[in-house]
């Protein structure tokens, strides 16, 4: 396949962009919003204490020093903002002796950034960023998947556009948040209709910059994920070109994990896992909670939020052969068409270890 050179260049600069935070980061002060006082709602099952692979007990989970964990959260709905508003994770890590805060971040990309510095432990981000943050040297480990990602990302189009199929994109100014899933679904969506990404005028916008544009018809299309998607569609009668689950691609999200936490805390990480995953499961038996929850916090009419969360089906499973084969797909194409300047063995940033116990725990705990 030849090269798509535009491709190649922007995502370039995102890889350097990466390696500068390697090389230059060195602050440990970072914007962070502090967790709601609302208690908890109850769990299935305890998250007071954890262990690490090798078992151990309550006591022995909690760190000698006082740690902070530092999460990072995206978006207006899905488990972490819905868990950083009720508390679930303070209350699992002040069982243990540590202190949660947060970090709010426009899209995946910017996730990095935090692993790199050393001031975020933990986050979600989509298979793309992944990849990125890999090619750039940032030192973190993907820890387990959050979903498929086929419903995830989608291309959007304002009410009256002539644009009705793929191949009609050809030309067309589209925004995407450079590096994000929504990016890399952008450019498989257009290879499947022959399109190289010189065919197309990109234009780079965060979420919050996209919609005016969208809005406004400053630009012809929107490749994004959701609630963006489905908030666009009900408010302005925006309509979807197509998702990854049209076109059938599977691009699994992540959570992602500083190294040398993981090292330092094997414990706590495995009770981020055992806490994110409780989380999930209450997330999902209660959906008329959360999305009343989200009406509330996030000023969306409930019918937005209700098809939001029907749309997506948050996991927490180990990197299967399946998933892991899935994401090397995605960085051998954008290999294959310059977009990340190395051949990536993406095994070397997957972990499964942690993930594996925290599940084998929840089980034993039932």
């Amino acid at each position: 396949m030849k090269k798509q050179t535009w491709f190649f260049k922007s995502l370039s600069v995102l890889t350097i962009l990466f390696l500068g935070l390697v090389l230059t980061a060195c602050g440990k002060t970072a914007n962070t919003s502090a967790g709601s006082n609302t208690p908890a709602p109850s769990l299935a099952a305890s998250s007071t204490a954890a262990s690490s692979p090798s078992s151990k007990t309550a006591a022995d989970a909690k760190p000698k020093e006082k740690v902070t964990i530092n999460i990072g959260v995206q978006g207006k709905t899905g488990i972490f903002v819905y868990a950083r508003e009720n508390g679930f994770f303070e209350k699992a890590f002040a069982a243990v002796g540590a202190e949660v805060k947060w970090n709010e971040f426009a899209s995946g990309p910017p996730h990095f950034e935090g692993l790199a510095s050393g001031r975020l432990d933990f986050g979600s981000v989509g298979g793309t960023p992944v990849i990125s943050g890999q090619v750039g040297g940032v030192d973190f480990k993907a820890i387990g998947v959050t979903g498929d990602g086929k419903k995830g990302n989608m291309i959007v189009i304002p009410k009256n556009s002539p644009i009705k199929e793929l191949k009609d994109l050809k030309g067309k100014k589209i925004a995407v948040a450079k590096g994000s899933s929504a990016y890399n679904f952008l450019y498989m969506a257009i290879d499947k209709v022959g399109l190289k990404g010189d065919d197309i005028k990109v234009i780079q916008l965060q979420p919050d910059e996209a919609r005016p544009a969208l809005d406004s018809g400053a630009i012809d299309a929107w490749s994004i994920w959701d609630p963006y998607a489905t908030t666009a569609v009900f408010q302005t009668g925006a309509k979807i070109l197509v998702s990854g689950q049209d076109l059938n691609i599977n691009a699994p999200g992540f959570l992602i994990a500083r190294t040398k936490f993981t090292q330092e805390h094997p414990d706590l990480t495995v009770l981020f896992l055992k806490t994110y995953e409780q989380a999930r499961k209450y997330y999902l038996d209660h959906q008329d909670e959360v999305a009343d929850e989200f009406v509330k916090t996030q000023k969306l009419d409930k019918e937005i939020i209700v098809t939001v969360l029907k749309n997506s089906t948050p996991l927490l499973s180990p990197i299967t052969a399946e998933y892991a084969k899935a994401h090397q797909e995605q960085a051998d194409f954008l290999y294959s068409v310059g977009a990340i300047n190395k051949k990536l063995d993406t095994s070397h940033v997957l972990e499964s270890k942690f993930v594996e116990q925290a599940l084998k725990e929840l089980v034993t705990q039932k």
